[in-house]
């Protein structure tokens, strides 16, 4: 299969869908002349014009109502955030238009939107703009949440969040664009709320998505060599959420650890480890804990960053004080 880094994989699924369906287009700051500021619009302009790929004044809740609008009428539009943290000045719009308009006008105004962009902590970028708000979005009703941690994935999770025809929260992380993995050639999608095992293990199951899952595997390999054996479930999606890969993986290594790049309190984690211990009690031998964010603003500090964040060692530390 060819290899694509995350940003390529992105590119080539809005271009395939743009170029079989001309209803989608393009918005936001920068993804036109500029080609995004991570790059992932690249050539986009050049190929389907300023009609379909949109630059934007800097108006976040402006661009994020124009994109409602226009799906409203009947267009798909994909409405770019050069950062989620920049989401909260539409946020509005997002969560009282865009998630309540299909349910509120009795099925009259499906929302075929997908808001995508850069996501989580993306290295010295400071506490505004480093933070993790797929808890956020996942709380609220009518809404898709998406998080891949793939190039795979994000081609294929895409994909299918533009052909949904609900509003779509797709979060990118920041620290992801540049990751390579095999991409396959023919064109696919991936079901939203299918997540995937991405490590079969059998002493404790890391439920994870985005790039935590880097944190994941990086302590899986560490463990390893200690004779500790780690299954990582990666959920993909947290709206729809698919709770039986969760079970069953629990149900086979009787432990489960979920880690998340985000904030402690009210984190998605909490509503895992909940549903586990409500669903899969029984096979439990061990309570359900969580490696998270510190529960403080993001540092400028490079090294401090490092110690707030889920890393390997943390994750090494707690699933061996959990194996004892």
């Amino acid at each position: 299969m060819p290899v694509l880094t995350y940003r390529e994989a992105l590119n080539r699924a809005m271009v395939e869908e743009m170029e079989k369906d001309p209803l989608i287009y393009l918005m936001g700051e920068e993804v036109g002349h500029y080609q995004g500021a991570y790059k992932v619009s690249q050539g986009m302009l050049e190929k389907f014009g300023e009609g379909r790929v949109i630059d934007t004044p800097i108006s976040e809740n402006g661009f994020a109502g124009v994109g409602i609008g226009s799906a409203m009428t009947g267009l798909r539009p994909i409405i770019e955030f050069m950062t989620w943290n920049f989401s909260l000045v539409a946020i509005d719009q997002i969560i009282n238009s865009a998630a309540k308009l299909n349910y509120m006008s009795g099925g009259q105004f499906p929302m075929p939107i997908v808001f995508r962009g850069a996501g989580g902590v993306g290295g010295r970028l400071g506490a505004q703009h480093s933070q993790a708000f797929e808890s956020w979005y996942a709380h609220v009703p009518g809404m898709k949440v998406v998080c891949p941690a793939t190039p795979k994935d994000a081609l294929g999770l895409l994909k299918s969040s533009i052909r949904d025809n609900n509003p779509t929260i797709f979060i990118e992380s920041e620290v992801l664009y540049g990751v390579k993995g095999e991409v396959p050639e023919e064109e696919y999608s991936i079901p939203l709320g299918k997540g995937e095992i991405k490590r079969k293990g059998t002493d404790i199951s890391i439920i994870t998505w985005s790039r935590a899952l880097l944190f994941a595997e990086e302590a899986a390999k560490v463990l390893e060599k200690e004779g500790i054996s780690v299954e990582i479930v990666d959920l993909r999606s947290l709206r729809p959420l698919d709770e039986t890969i969760i079970y069953e993986s629990v149900k086979k290594t009787n432990k489960a650890i979920v880690i998340e790049e985000g904030w402690p309190v009210a984190g998605f984690g909490a509503q895992i480890a909940y549903l586990i211990q409500k669903n899969a009690f029984d096979y439990l031998d061990h309570p359900v804990e969580r490696v998270t964010g510190r529960d403080v603003p993001m540092s400028y500090a490079a090294n401090l960053e490092r110690e707030t964040l889920p890393n390997v060692d943390r994750v090494c530390v707690a699933i061996r004080e959990m194996l004892k």
